[in-house]
């Protein structure tokens, strides 16, 4: 997944307050253990990720992580032996013995997989809609030389991927078979000492060697002028925590799954749903500053 610039009030705001709103997100969903509030979780990431036009990206990262999903919940399903609903008896399997898959067990997994499905559509979103040389700017006056590696080894990785779409195209204009993907790796990956030998020398003939910490400047991110964006955002984050820690500490996601699944979804719980994911998307009804 790469970085663009795009139009949408998440990529306007500066990049400490998106990684705050994102980490809002990520702590919602870990600490969620109701059905309704973790599903409302993950409604709101696909909300985020159309309104912000990063949809895309996170469709394909679904690709991979439906899967992963589904494998969670059937090993969770075939190894835990909770739960007294059962609704499938596989009888004595080698390694696992008797096996017995019970309703709550399968649920359990399919809560866990889908924590872990939000959790990576939420980084894929951070991944898309975060500029990382703005995310190591914030680090740049703690250490000068691990922010230039960082940035360095954060914008080969796109260098790489267009390396590899260039071979790609290249290979099959020529005729024959169309190249397989370990050869389009072994063709990338074969330059990629000569790229780290040139970007070295190209650093030590700038001087970047004898750089010390950046002096703090009077233009820095946190002393430029807040923006709507930056208080709008900062504020969902803030008002995502609260509606958070009030159903965690209310009971309102109250959720039990041996021996016997219950999962009460009253009217707190579908209000505390509903503001998780007003709350959350309600920057991005503001468009204005945005350019088009």
């Amino acid at each position: 997944m790469i970085y663009r610039r795009r139009a949408s009030p998440l990529h306007a705001a500066r990049a400490a307050v998106a990684i705050a709103w994102c980490a809002a997100l990520g702590v919602a969903s870990m600490l969620e253990s109701n059905p309704v509030l973790l599903g409302a979780t993950a409604v709101t990431v696909l909300g985020a990720a159309a309104l912000a036009g990063v949809g895309r990206e996170l469709r394909r990262s679904l690709r991979w992580s439906v899967p992963l999903w589904l494998g969670i919940a059937l090993v969770n399903a075939l190894v835990t032996r909770n739960g007294l609903t059962v609704i499938w008896r596989f009888g004595d399997l080698p390694l696992l013995g008797q096996t017995n898959v019970t309703l709550e067990a399968t649920v359990y997994g399919a809560l866990l997989g889908l924590r872990a499905v939000v959790l990576i559509q939420i980084g894929t979103l951070y991944s898309v809609a975060v500029d990382p040389d703005a995310v190591l700017r914030l680090f740049r006056g703690l250490s000068f030389r691990s922010a230039l590696s960082a940035t360095i080894a954060t914008r080969m990785v796109p260098v790489l991927v267009r390396d590899s779409r260039r071979l790609a195209e290249a290979q099959r204009c020529r005729p024959g078979d169309p190249p397989g993907r370990a050869q389009l790796l072994r063709a990338t990956t074969a330059s990629v000492i000569d790229r780290a030998l040139d970007v070295a020398a190209t650093l030590e003939v700038r001087g970047y060697g004898a750089a010390r910490r950046a002096p703090r400047r009077r233009d820095s991110i946190w002393e430029r002028g807040w923006s709507r964006h930056d208080l709008a955002f900062l504020a969902s984050a803030g008002g995502l925590l609260v509606i958070v820690l009030a159903a965690r500490l209310g009971g309102w996601d109250a959720f039990t799954a041996y021996p016997l699944l219950r999962a009460p979804a009253g009217a707190r719980t579908l209000g505390a749903a509903g503001a998780l994911l007003l709350v959350a998307l309600l920057p991005f009804l503001d468009r204005r500053g945005i350019e088009a």
